[in-house]
């Protein structure tokens, strides 16, 4: 092969490996996201209490958790481009399965939609470590406006599919296999093309460093992920039953959610912003002060102007928090072999803090028959959240704590 076609298609493996990160990007959130908008339809269908409908938003969580230090050495052994696939096959499974009025299939299938997506949600942030390792910020929000996107488009059109296209709940589900599918197909096809030109698949490194869990630092970042994933998750599975309560309909509600996680879609440029300072401790407060307005808004305000103004607060902190958390997990760390070890251990920790969430609001709403304790529970969560932000958006990287910890 000539240089020139050498080159070509050096080229383009890098153009279809963007193209691949993106396409799995549209999965990470939709399938969880278009659940939202018709948990009163699913629990009443189904005869479920408000506090297990919010279980169909944690399982996934909980499964992140016992996920994301496994996802790593699987990557290690398998290659990642193999594991990639496998996780997206695990997804489709979940999500048809889901599809199946009955409890045991819903419940079921949502843990292996959880499982799917914890694979990605840990591996990414290794490859673009490895792939684009000047570039960690900027990919890191391509792919998280990718995500978000798609996101927003299930939370918009759920309810739209169930009733207007007449599908029911059932198949507006299934409808995110589709994104699935694609995944598994282009996956497939860049490894082919990878055999071909003789290329050696990455292979990440084991997150198997205890040092890790030793790491003031590391624990920061991982309960910054974990909080701000609580508040996001929190929005997915109660803002449209929330604004429900102010007295929108269920479609209006469900494309107020989809609203929410628009307006966040240019926040996701934040980490570009973030890698030109040395600290990013300033725009972390900042973005968690706007969730904590926001969920202010929504516990005091009564109007419709303060219903929208609160909601687009949360979605603009939600959109900027998220990928700027990812960010972390390369801004951090030295290398690709660290950046895999905070990943599992951040990812790890931060979902299980987050699976609680969904269920604890769920449960406050059934206790107090109303929406203000749950607020009270999501202000607070923001305020700890700014505090504990600060010190994950210091200048400082993992590798220098370990060197404290040797010279001590």
């Amino acid at each position: 092969m000539g240089i020139y076609q050498f080159e070509d298609l050096k080229r383009y493996n890098q153009f279809l490996l963007v193209v691949g990160i993106i396409v799995i990007a549209f999965n990470l959130r939709a399938a969880i996201t278009s659940v939202g908008p018709l948990a009163d339809v699913i629990g009443d269908d189904l005869g479920l209490a408000s506090w297990s409908v919010g279980i169909l938003t944690s399982l996934p969580l909980v499964a992140f958790a016992v996920m994301s230090p496994v996802a790593p050495k699987l990557g290690n052994k398998y290659s990642n481009e193999v594991v990639l696939i496998a996780g997206m096959v695990v997804l489709l499974i979940g999500i048809l399965a889901r599809s199946i009025p009955m409890s045991v299939f819903l419940f079921g299938g949502t843990v292996l939609i959880g499982l799917g997506i914890a694979v990605s949600n840990v591996l990414l942030p290794g490859v673009i470590k490895e792939r684009f390792p000047n570039r960690v910020p900027l990919m890191t929000s391509v792919y998280s406006i990718a995500m978000g996107l798609v996101a927003a488009l299930a939370s918009g059109v759920s309810v739209p599919l169930a009733d207007s296209a007449g599908l029911g709940w059932e198949w507006s589900l299934a409808v995110w296999g589709i994104p699935a599918f694609a995944g598994i197909v282009i996956w497939v096809y860049f490894v082919k093309q990878r055999r071909a030109a003789n290329e050696v698949s990455v292979h990440y490194v084991t997150a198997s460093d205890v040092r890790m869990w030793k790491s003031r630092l590391a624990w920061e970042v991982a309960v910054f992920l974990g909080l701000q994933a609580f508040l996001y998750y929190v929005m997915i599975a109660w803002l449209p039953a929330i604004l429900q309560n102010y007295g929108a309909g269920s479609g209006t509600a469900g494309w107020m959610l989809s609203y929410a996680q628009f307006i966040g879609l240019p926040a996701s440029l934040l980490p570009v912003v973030a890698g030109k300072f040395k600290s990013q401790s300033s725009l972390t407060v900042g973005g968690c002060l706007l969730a904590s307005a926001g969920a202010a808004g929504l516990l005091l305000g009564q109007s419709n102007v303060i219903m929208v103004a609160s909601v687009t607060l949360l979605g603009v902190s939600t959109g900027g928090l998220f990928p700027l958390s990812l960010a972390f997990l390369g801004m951090r760390t030295s290398d690709a072999q660290q950046a895999a070890e905070l990943s599992g251990m951040a990812q790890a920790l931060g979902y299980f803090l987050a699976a609680l969430g969904p269920i604890m609001i769920g449960f406050l709403n059934d206790a107090t028959k109303g929406w203000q304790i749950p607020l009270i529970m999501v202000l607070a969560v923001s305020v700890v959240m700014a505090i504990v932000g600060f010190g994950a958006g210091r200048n400082r990287t993992v590798e220098d704590e370990f060197k404290d910890m040797a010279e001590r």
